[in-house]
């Protein structure tokens, strides 16, 4: 996995998605979260390392609400965890990093929308991270 990690703090967005002009791994030329891992798509990226980038979700549904995602395009949770166990083991890693980078220690909610059905709108597998408030129960 490596020790490659950049935050706001830790180095610009744009030095660390240059890595990835490098890298392997599958990419769709039509996936808007595609274009935001590699820079074609400005982000407000808060978070990023060699497998993962997060940014701020432009349509927040809580006081924190930002998208955790792998560089490489997977439809969903489910098949990135089949085809890329070490990636989606990446994803919740950084989950946890941002979460803490954002002082969330108080509580946070984690989604995968998973299909059409569950409202995911963009078909690249992203983690919802919401925190800066109570969640209310059931979610859905």
């Amino acid at each position: 996995m490596g020790g490659f990690a950049r935050s706001r703090s830790g180095g610009s967005a744009r030095q660390g998605r240059a890595i990835v002009a490098g890298m392997t791994g599958e990419r769709d030329a039509d996936c808007l979260f595609c274009k935001i891992a590699t820079g074609e798509i400005p982000g407000d990226v808060v978070h990023e390392t060699e497998s993962t980038l997060a940014f701020r979700d432009i349509e927040p549904q809580a006081p924190t609400h930002i998208l955790v995602i792998p560089r490489s395009h997977q439809p969903n949770v489910a098949t990135l965890a089949a085809k890329e166990p070490e990636t989606a083991l990446a994803l919740l890693d950084a989950v946890a990093a941002v979460a803490e980078q954002e002082g969330l220690e108080a509580g946070y909610r984690v989604v995968f929308n998973t299909g059409a059905q569950a409202h995911q709108s963009v078909f690249h597998v992203h983690a919802h991270l919401l925190g800066g408030r109570t969640m209310g129960w059931p979610p859905g």
